[in-house]
């Protein structure tokens, strides 16, 4: 029996080289896929990922654009920009967000509305690394508090940016407008490019209308980062493109006399140069610091100037709809005149009243008294209109009937939005049997025209539109429409005006006739009670020039019949509204104004040394820009 064999020698070594020959093709493979693999990444794809390389430590960050400054017609800076500190975090930078918020806020007192108004802009993000304001406008005090630890608070930054900055405040907010924080609605409708880096956009008024214009383009700056977002080193940079400057008509001196003409009363001054159609002046008074809305107004002052009784945030003068009053009686006569049913020498008799065929209503003159008393007399259409006779209108309003009064008064501008860089600006309502059917599904009664005629019922005005409309008086039938740019801006060049046609089917004697009327009403004095204008008394035996001008009254509560109108027993809400319009000087107007004082009462007496004053001073101010301009000095 021969001994069983422990090892096979020859065998393990074949399996053994089998295992170093397959182990060794194995790592020739791998080391044969690593170096293509390293051929196509370093090589092949070099250009790819030295880009994704890049990315992460090269950005592309927004320039924001200054936003282009507002001027007044002689150059004073009425919005510009200034610097302002905020608070902002780059959530990338940092490890835990919600513990740095806390902190910041046990530091600075942040309110809810901050943190709230942080969160919705972090959603609306377009790219990362980017910093989200968290506080706006820090003080003095706050930068010192976070700058203390700054080192310890990753992602954290003070930045330096340029804010809106209206310096004339609450005196021009309802002139110009103002800009507010980007919503999440003006986020669903804006450029996101066009406002990378920018927090603010044209809310209202000039502002909003031009905001093409005034916001600029925006610019890029490459810069390399390190691992915490933090900038190293700008690569290279393309400089933002300013926005426009606007210059407007508008006389920032002129707004303050206004203003300060208006006095304690709630209401609304506008002044128009008739020649260019130039907005000089819009004032609504009370007003707001629009400074206050430029960062973000806390909710306790908002809601103050929300519920006032006042309604600061209320633009009276393009928005603010109203009776008009005697104010559209020269408009009236235009049409009466115009159309041949009265001339000059018609005559009405004016006991005090008017009465249609077949009713028992009295409609009453003002100066009616429950005594008996009252009345003008025999009255002609220049005395109807210096001595605002009702009776007379009554009278001219039934012979014209409300479809020539609805047709005619259209022409002037009324019933329509007809300024071109205003778009706040209200229709008014211009009333006639289509809009009483289909609005109240009623006919037109024949009291409803005698209500027209005298500017009460349903028609309704805006000041702008009687400032238009007295113009358009100063033009003799000339329609500009009013405008508040004067340069800066080409869309004012392509805008197209609702205005309607001028008024060439007027005849020149017509105009001078009403134009006569109008300026007997502020000068015709010393006539005796009864005979002399409605203004004279208050402005006219001090105006020093020649005005043409018309007083009113808006009704705001109904009288009834028997009872006699006594103010001073009245709610002060509840007392007729103040109108005066005028245009002046006579011949060769340069201002035209409709003032309103609210509740203000008797329109000769209230609202007319408020256009006086304005007058006064932008006369003035022409006479001695006229002699710095001719060499004769002031």
């Amino acid at each position: 029996m021969e001994p069983l064999a422990l090892k096979d020698h020859d065998k393990e070594s074949r399996v053994f080289l089998a295992r170093v020959l397959l182990a060794f093709s194995l790592a020739v493979f791998l080391m044969i896929l690593l170096v293509f693999r390293l051929f196509y990444l370093q090589i092949i794809q070099h250009e790819i990922f030295s880009t994704l390389s890049d990315q992460n430590r090269i950005q592309v960050q927004p320039l924001p654009p200054m936003r282009g400054l507002i001027y007044d017609r002689h150059g004073e800076l009425i919005a510009d920009n200034s610097p302002s500190f905020h608070l902002a975090i780059t959530p990338e930078a940092v490890v835990d967000l919600e513990e740095l918020i806390h902190k910041l806020d046990k530091m600075l007192n942040l309110s809810e509305r901050e943190i709230e108004r942080f969160r919705k802009q972090l959603a609306r993000r377009n790219r990362a690394f980017e910093s989200v304001p968290l506080r706006y406008k820090l003080s003095q005090r706050e930068i010192a508090k976070i700058s203390v630890d700054l080192s310890s608070m990753p992602g954290v930054q003070v930045e330096a940016r340029l804010v809106r900055n209206y310096p004339k405040g609450e005196l021009m907010v309802h002139a110009i407008g103002s800009v507010r924080r980007i919503n999440e609605k003006d986020a669903e409708s804006i450029d996101p490019i066009a406002y990378l880096g920018t927090d603010h956009i044209g809310k209202i008024g000039i502002e909003k209308y031009y905001e093409k214009d005034l916001l600029g383009q925006v610019g890029y700056q490459r810069v390399e980062i390190d691992a915490r977002g933090r900038v190293m080193k700008i690569l290279d940079y393309n400089l933002p493109l300013p926005g426009s400057d606007l210059h407007l008509y508008l006389d920032s001196r002129l707004q303050q006399v206004a203003f300060d003409a208006l006095g304690n009363n709630r209401g609304a001054v506008v002044a128009i140069e008739p020649k260019t159609g130039g907005v000089l002046a819009i004032v609504s008074k009370p007003g707001y610091d629009p400074n206050l809305f430029v960062t973000g107004i806390d909710h306790s002052t908002y809601s103050k100037l929300r519920e006032s009784e006042s309604t600061p945030l209320f633009n009276r003068a393009v928005q603010g709809q109203y009776e008009p009053g005697s104010t559209i009686k020269p408009m009236l006569g235009l049409s009466a005149l115009s159309s041949g049913v009265i001339d000059e020498t018609y005559l009405v008799e004016d006991p005090g009243w008017y009465q249609l065929p077949g009713e028992e209503r009295l409609y009453r003159d003002w100066n009616w008294k429950i005594t008996g008393e009252g009345g003008h007399g025999q009255v002609n259409l220049e005395k109807a209109i210096y001595r605002s006779c009702n009776v007379f209108f009554y009278d001219v309003s039934a012979k014209l009937g409300i479809d020539n009064i609805s047709k005619d008064l259209s022409l002037f501008g009324f019933g329509a939005q007809t300024s071109l860089d205003l778009p706040e600006a209200k229709k008014g309502l211009l009333p006639s049997r289509e809009w009483k059917r289909k609005v109240r599904a009623l006919p037109w009664y024949p009291g409803d025209t005698l209500n027209i005629g005298i500017g009460q019922g349903d028609m309704l005005v805006t000041p702008l539109q009687l400032a238009t409309s007295v113009s358009l008086i100063a033009n003799r039938g000339y329609w500009i429409a009013p405008r508040v740019l004067k340069s800066g801006s080409d869309r004012i060049g392509t805008a197209k005006s609702k205005a309607p046609d001028n008024l060439d089917h007027i005849m020149s004697k017509h105009w001078d006739s009403i134009i006569n009327a109008m300026e007997k009403v502020v000068h015709r004095g010393g006539q005796g009670t009864g005979e002399n204008g409605t203004a004279w008394a208050s402005i006219g035996q001090f105006v020093n020039y020649r005005m043409a001008g018309k007083s009113g009254t808006a009704q705001v509560v109904g009288i009834a019949q028997g009872e006699e109108y006594k103010e001073e027993e009245l709610d002060e809400r509840l007392r007729k509204h103040a109108w005066f319009v005028g245009f002046a000087p006579l011949n060769e107007p340069t201002i035209a104004i409709a003032v309103i004082v609210e509740n203000g009462g008797s329109g000769s007496e209230i609202a007319a040394p408020v256009a006086k004053a304005v007058i006064d001073f932008h006369l003035g101010r022409e006479a001695k820009d006229s002699l710095r301009i001719s060499g004769g000095g002031v």
